[in-house]
């Protein structure tokens, strides 16, 4: 069944004119307005994708591992796509048997102080964000038999900027009215105040909803740290 609201580029834009007041009814902006107002919505959707868990943009990155390598860019890997990833949120193990076993996320304080040791399992990976792509550094290196296993992350990927007026967004129809009202915050300086305020708080109030929303179905389960032992000096 069809739906009646455009996810599109031009129905967003208008829509937010009319919100902040620039269009009256049976108008459309014109060309000057598209090129400007595009530009910023792509400012704000890129933005708030650093605010907040988006489960939308969650997918999960394979890493045939190699022995006696440690480090992995990922938008060099086979098979993923070279858009941006914002960042890893977990990580683990996977034996061509299907047994798994869960790596732990470190710093960079923890990735500086950490013992080279010899080739081995992986037990932790360390992520350095570059300004276009996700470096991946496994602890301890991969040595032949953990290559026979695969590195499973789960990332959240950036969404792609629309390309053209007639293009949906990459947020799904749910997020419409968010950016909607995103947008009319952002132009609406200069217009009457009572515009002014509305626009920033519907735009804060259902961006605020989306986020509250935007949350797994299954509770968090947390298991206790052990990694705090080689700070100490009783790693071994």
């Amino acid at each position: 069944m069809p739906v009646a609201v455009s996810n599109s580029v031009y129905g967003i834009i208008k829509d937010a004119m009319s919100d902040a007041g620039f269009l009256q009814e049976g108008d459309d902006p014109n060309s000057e307005q598209l090129s400007v107002y595009m530009r910023r919505l792509c400012d704000i959707i890129n933005l708030w994708q650093t605010d907040g868990l988006k489960l939308f943009l969650l997918e999960e990155v394979s890493i045939n591992l190699v022995g006696g390598q440690n480090t992995y860019a990922l938008n060099n890997l086979p098979g993923v796509f070279p858009e941006k990833h914002l960042r890893v949120i977990q990580g683990r193990i996977v034996t061509p048997q299907g047994e798994f076993r869960t790596i732990n996320p470190i710093s960079w304080q923890e990735w500086n102080t950490l013992q080279q040791t010899d080739p081995g399992a992986i037990t932790g990976y360390f992520v350095d964000k570059q300004a276009k792509s996700l470096v991946v550094r496994f602890w301890n290196t991969p040595n032949v038999q953990e290559a026979l296993n695969t590195a499973i992350l789960l990332v959240q990927t950036q969404a792609d900027n629309p390309f053209n007026l007639e293009s949906d967004v990459s947020f799904p129809q749910e997020w419409r009215i968010a950016l909607r009202w995103g947008l009319a915050d952002d132009i609406c300086t200069g217009q009457p105040g009572a515009i002014m305020q509305r626009c920033q708080e519907r735009a804060m109030v259902y961006k605020t909803q989306l986020e509250n929303w935007d949350v797994e179905d299954a509770p968090t389960r947390f298991s206790p740290n052990f990694r705090g032992a080689y700070n100490t000096g009783g790693f071994r």
